[in-house]
């Protein structure tokens, strides 16, 4: 493989995906780097210039433009840090969410419909071509100083914030990968506030998971209401910590907590469309007892009900 070869292949990706071409109105009024900066601020809620730097390589003059271009546009506002007021975070405003999930909608679409024209049977060895591109490029890129690996990644109870993080990541997650509606952020605003106002810690419990100073995913452990059964739930983890092992750590902390506290099964509801937690929960001895399609979230899904003995050894 030459230069060349590379080069040539980057041209033609970014034609056939429309990264150069503004008559299809992806990205208007903003450009494609703003639109990223717009995502990574949608992402990240808790950033600054000098994490948005690091994240997207972009010039500090350049990434400052932008910031100006966004808070003229009442897409930012920027307060200072609560950990270092050197720093100021960026958050996005009302208007900046409406516009960052109206761009990541446009940007869905378009891939949606590039998507349509692949056969099924070759999208497998699409997804496998893309996955090695990734990998024997990713392996060969110098860590950015900030990178972090698995062994980085700790569990911990959550602090006053982080209750309301759950509930704000779980509605920005799923409405920009799935497009659920604001249902889904009611229900998890409900299940945290039920945790917060009445639980039991020593058979109810919340952990977070942190990397580099910041929550990344999270699950939580409550009783169910069938006697001798604990129910997880709200397990999330963050795009950019996926791979690390993060969702393996949280459920098998939920494991160890229902099987130390007497409960007898350990249960979880889910939709079909979350493939990679279910093969998490296959990988800890959880088993698929029970489907239902429904209508849920502005979302036609497959409700799942998995099941785990906890009076079965591990392994």
């Amino acid at each position: 493989m030459t230069v060349q070869d590379i080069r040539s292949f980057n041209r033609f990706y970014t034609n056939v995906i429309g990264a150069l071409d503004y008559g299809r109105h992806l990205y208007a009024p903003y450009t494609l780097t703003e639109s990223r900066v717009l995502y990574e601020l949608a992402h990240s809620p808790r950033t600054d210039a000098t994490g948005l730097r690091g994240e997207l390589s972009l010039d500090s003059g350049y990434l400052s433009r932008i910031l100006n271009k966004f808070e003229q546009d009442g897409l930012i506002e920027r307060t200072p840090s609560r950990s270092d007021p050197r720093r100021r975070r960026i958050t996005l405003t009302p208007r900046g969410r409406e516009t960052a999930a109206a761009l990541d909608e446009r940007s869905r679409e378009s891939v949606g419909a590039l998507l349509a024209t692949v056969p099924a049977d070759d999208r497998p060895r699409l997804a496998e071509a893309m996955h090695t591109v990734r990998a024997l490029l990713s392996s060969r890129r110098p860590a950015p100083p900030a990178a972090r690996g698995r062994e980085d990644v700790v569990l911990r109870e959550p602090v006053p914030g982080d209750l309301g993080w759950i509930v704000q990541r779980n509605a920005a997650l799923y409405a920009a990968e799935f497009g659920w509606n604001t249902d889904y952020e009611g229900l998890v605003a409900r299940i945290v506030a039920d945790f917060a106002e009445d639980h039991d810690p020593h058979l109810e419990r919340v952990w977070i998971a942190e990397l580099a100073g910041r929550p990344v995913g999270c699950v939580m452990c409550v009783r169910d209401d069938a006697p001798g059964t604990a129910r997880l739930r709200l397990l999330l983890v963050e795009p950019d910590a996926r791979g690390l092992g993060v969702g393996d750590r949280l459920v098998e902390a939920v494991v160890g907590f229902a099987r130390d506290g007497g409960y007898r099964d350990l249960v979880l509801w889910t939709n079909d469309v979350l493939t990679a937690a279910a093969r998490v929960y296959r990988r800890h001895g959880f088993s698929l007892v029970a489907e239902k399609p429904h209508r849920s979230f502005g979302a036609d899904l497959v409700g799942q009900d998995w099941r785990l003995d906890l009076h079965v050894s591990p392994g």
